[in-house]
């Protein structure tokens, strides 16, 4: 689910990017959590739809917007898919307790902060196996 999830984010950050302009992502761990973030610095949201705009009469606000299905927020014309990748990702990401947050990127652009739990370390090998099959 977390692969999912940053495919997601990372494909919407590309679609939304000049060709010129790179994707930034970054991780680190903090108090127990992951935080990946992916920055694209193309347009953003459009003005009227900045996260720190008040809901919408309502009571919707851009950050629900944002995570509906099949809505393209300021979109053009010249970028495909249907709108599903961000509606996905707050339920996936819910599904591995962790949380999804949209960020004005300053300068222009959008961040959108992924925080799963930092999983257990896994020993894949018991400790009658050895590496290479051994004598």
């Amino acid at each position: 689910m977390l692969e999912r999830v940053i495919a997601n984010l990372i494909g919407n950050a590309v679609r939304h990017s000049p060709a010129d302009r790179k994707v930034l992502l970054t991780a680190s761990t903090h108090a127990g959590r992951v935080e990946v973030r992916v920055v694209d610095r193309g347009p953003g949201l459009p003005p009227s739809l900045k996260l720190s705009a008040p809901p919408e009469q309502g009571g919707t606000s851009v950050r629900d917007r944002l995570f509906e299905p099949f809505r393209r927020l300021g979109d053009t014309d010249n970028t495909t898919g249907l709108g599903l990748g961000l509606a996905l990702s707050p339920g996936l990401t819910e599904a591995m307790d962790g949380s999804l947050t949209p960020e004005d990127t300053p300068g222009g652009g959008l961040t959108m902060v992924l925080s799963p739990p930092l999983a257990e370390r896994v020993d894949l090998l018991s400790d009658t196996q050895s590496v290479g099959g051994g004598v």
